[in-house]
């Protein structure tokens, strides 16, 4: 069995010769170089992926939604019923959720995760589950850290089956009702931020009852005191197990050499502790979207990411990265399909 230090420490560096050729072979197309942007550079950031061997491709993708409950619903953050994570997740096998939607559109398969669902086994629903919700944040640990040591190397592991059986881009989503406290608290830490600053409306939260959510989040720091240099402990103390679940992935796409495409808040949160855990996961990241969530711009700016869509989007489950994996797809489009000057005789 694989150790959780083992398998991170396997994390390749992105390939600067490829890089350096694929980017010669962007300003050799059919258009002045650089002149379409940020679709160039992600062209050339996919390239020196080792998983991709200097050839860009996105044939299979797959969007992994970690879904899971929180003890800290039990401190009202939320006006949603606890049960609408289990309906909801039974709703992705029907394929008629937000994500399975989009997921469609963008030829990528959604895979519905159980890591900690406050049910029974739901039917036909993959389960990594150790635990029906996690601990209540704002009294005690989510979780113990042998458990997320121990649960972040199964998702690694499940994301390396995955790319084995060809999945080549990655996407994460989740679904928790409470998951953006939690994730706030991440936050809140890893990009040293005062709860106010990043507790935001959730799923229609009332703006008139956001200074409890806020004491919430500074309760939950205060009893736990995570670490902001170990992003293992904060996921412990303060996360989820959706939160851990897509930190999980993040850190196994990357030691696959694959990229994996970011959806809003939450996934920032589960972002920032991945490069805490393993900095060379960064360069893996594609961010999608800027979350409507209001801690969007502190979290982003401290990954040093820009999103390539503004939406206003916030509804999570992976939407945001099933719509940017046509961007993905577009990128590998224009590596491989678009002439070159020298074969039409134009010289710039």
């Amino acid at each position: 069995m694989h150790t959780l230090s083992s398998l991170i420490d396997t994390i390749p560096p992105l390939d600067a010769h490829a890089m350096g050729a694929a980017q010669t072979h962007l300003d050799g197309l059919l258009k002045p170089p650089g002149s379409l942007g940020r679709l160039e550079s992600l062209a050339v950031q996919l390239a020196g992926m080792p998983g991709f061997r200097g050839q860009p491709q996105a044939d299979k993708k797959a969007i992994i939604v970690m879904c899971a409950d929180h003890g800290v619903y039990d401190e009202h953050v939320t006006i949603s019923p606890k049960v609408v994570t289990a309906i909801q997740t039974m709703n992705m096998l029907r394929n008629n959720t937000g994500v399975c939607v989009l997921a469609k559109q963008a030829g990528a398969e959604v895979h519905v995760v159980d890591i900690g669902i406050d049910s029974d086994p739901l039917p036909g629903i993959f389960t990594l589950k150790v635990a029906r919700g996690s601990g209540n944040i704002a009294r005690e640990p989510a979780m113990s850290t042998p458990v997320a040591q121990a649960l972040l190397a199964d998702v690694i592991a499940y994301t390396g089956e995955l790319a084995a059986r060809g999945v080549k881009v990655f996407g994460v989503g989740e679904l928790g009702m409470a998951n953006t406290t939690p994730a706030a608290a991440m936050v809140s830490v890893l990009a040293d931020a005062a709860p106010e600053e990043v507790v935001g409306l959730g799923a229609n939260f009332p703006q008139d009852k956001i200074a409890h959510k806020i004491a919430v989040v500074r309760q939950a720091i205060a009893v736990n005191q995570p670490d902001a240099r170990d992003g293992v402990d904060v996921l412990a103390k303060v996360g989820g197990y959706d939160l851990l679940g897509m930190t999980g992935v993040i850190l196994g796409a990357a030691r696959c050499g694959l990229p994996v495409v970011l959806d809003g808040f939450l996934s920032y949160a589960a972002a920032l502790a991945a490069c805490r855990i393993a900095p060379a996961v960064k360069s893996y990241l594609i961010p999608s979207h800027f979350s409507a969530e209001k801690g969007a711009t502190i979290a982003l700016n401290a990954l040093g990411l820009k999103p390539y869509l503004h939406m206003d989007m916030r509804l999570g489950e992976g939407s945001g990265a099933a719509l940017a994996m046509h961007l993905v797809d577009a990128a590998c489009a224009i590596y491989h399909e678009m002439g070159s000057l020298a074969d039409s005789d134009i010289t710039l």
